[in-house]
């Protein structure tokens, strides 16, 4: 984005509690004749075009028979489409200069266009974008090419000590819910997949009526709700989406340790965290910050690095999605110092729960969060970014424009309550791969 819209973002932020009123980014919104959502920011400053159409085809909507199914249903709608090869679409993209791109997580998948708007290239990017989208042909040949590159690479993942850990979590955290199931799958139950399986997830998730089309760019209103009309008038019809489950309270904290010769030790703590627009996000994040997610100023990385040299890194994120996603309090440490690190992580917490931050903490988070804002939004891809989230989780079109007051108002007991109703330290898993049992002393048992 340009240097005069990034000075304008700074303004903003400057006059923000003198001017409430003031939208940063105004978002139009609207749905198209076949029910899907658009969120629509226009921006003259480059002739460009930034568009993503999500749908709820997440890995959490795989089953553990076949989990895989997901991401290897997004990764073929690029490869054969409406009559044109793989190769076909890159050369067509490469022609006009419109880049593609996709994204996965626990609930969404989605695909996303950058292109000029010169009508030529935009027409041709957007015309081979719809046929992506809407007629995507799921060959049977090139199924089980990537079949095969999927299993070679879950089996070398599985080697390395980050895949161990991350499995291990989740499968901790989540057990049997999907949450826990691996977004590429396991082996063994992407080898059993099937076009007919492609197929038919695609017409069960890749819905018309569930579809969310983000979009900014060189355009006015018309040209933007014709664009959407376009991308998603063919998409499939169903009745009645699935559904993400709830996720279930930890009844316990465990400890599961993991032999492996790597020389660092890793460990995760944690555990079911927060949904998407509950009411203690900011609390929680603002408070998070000061935990772990501020990087050297935050307590965790102080007290692991700084004061003791047990770690180069530590750090806690909530993933909040649309059923409650993980806290996670994470750190690599020598094998022979994993007892006294996790014991170091327990404390804390514990400490930060009883207590909570200080006045002077909460006042340095907030200029922190407050000053570096306008880094969250100074490009079209992160814009475009936020719109998916805001469009997808159904957040309030005022979002950015509240996020600097919804930071600003939060008070040390917001975020001692926030932590006390969300993270109970007795009930939190904890996983270590790298080192001996024995070495982890009286830390290792919870």
């Amino acid at each position: 984005m340009t240097g005069k819209l990034f000075r304008v973002l700074c303004t903003f932020i400057a006059c923000l509690v003198a001017a409430p009123a003031l939208a940063l980014l105004p978002i139009q919104h609207w749905q198209t004749k076949s029910g899907a959502r658009v969120y629509f920011v226009e921006n003259r400053d480059l002739p460009m075009l930034d568009v993503s159409v999500d749908f709820p085809a997440g890995s959490a909507f795989d089953t553990r028979e076949k989990s895989g199914l997901a991401s290897l249903t997004l990764s073929l709608l690029k490869l054969g489409a409406g009559g044109l090869s793989e190769d076909e679409i890159a050369r067509r993209m490469a022609d006009v200069g419109a880049q593609l791109g996709g994204h996965l997580d626990n609930d969404r998948a989605g695909i996303s266009l950058r292109t000029l708007t010169s009508a030529d290239e935009m027409k041709q990017a957007l015309d081979l974008f719809a046929r992506i989208l809407q007629r995507p042909e799921f060959s049977a040949a090139v199924l089980e090419r990537e079949k095969t590159r999927v299993i070679g690479a879950i089996k070398e993942a599985d080697t390395k000590p980050e895949t161990i850990l991350d499995r291990n979590f989740n499968a901790l955290v989540y057990g049997n819910h999907p949450y826990g199931l691996r977004g590429s799958g396991e082996a063994a139950t992407v080898a059993s997949l099937t076009r007919d399986d492609l197929v038919g997830f695609y017409r069960s998730h890749y819905i018309a009526g569930q579809a969310v089309v983000a979009m900014i760019g060189n355009l006015d209103r018309g040209e933007a709700a014709a664009l959407a009309e376009q991308l998603t008038a063919d998409l499939p019809r169903a009745n009645a989406p699935v559904t993400i489950p709830e996720v279930p309270d930890l009844a316990r904290a465990e400890t599961r340790v993991i032999a492996h010769p790597a020389s660092q030790s890793h460990l995760l703590i944690g555990a079911p965290g927060i949904k998407r627009g509950d009411p203690d996000y900011f609390p929680l994040f603002v408070g998070n910050y000061i935990l772990g997610g501020g990087g050297f100023v935050s307590r965790i990385l102080d007290e692991v690095r700084e004061k003791r040299g047990l770690a180069y890194s530590a750090y806690s994120y909530f993933v909040p999605l649309k059923e409650r996603g993980p806290f996670v309090i994470g750190l690599q440490t020598r094998r022979d110092q994993a007892g006294e690190a996790l014991a170091v992580v327990r404390a804390t917490l514990k400490e930060f729960l009883a207590k909570g931050p200080t006045a002077d903490e909460l006042r340095k988070a907030k200029q922190n969060l407050v000053g570096s804002f306008p880094l969250r939004i100074d490009s079209n891809r992160k814009i475009l970014e936020y719109l998916g989230v805001i469009g997808f989780y159904q957040l309030p079109l005022t979002y950015l424009d509240d996020f600097v007051p919804n930071v600003e108002k939060v008070k040390l007991a917001d975020i001692r309550n926030a932590f006390a109703r969300h993270v109970d330290p007795e009930r939190m898993m904890t996983v270590i791969v790298a080192t001996d049992e024995a070495a982890l002393g009286a830390a290792g048992a919870q």
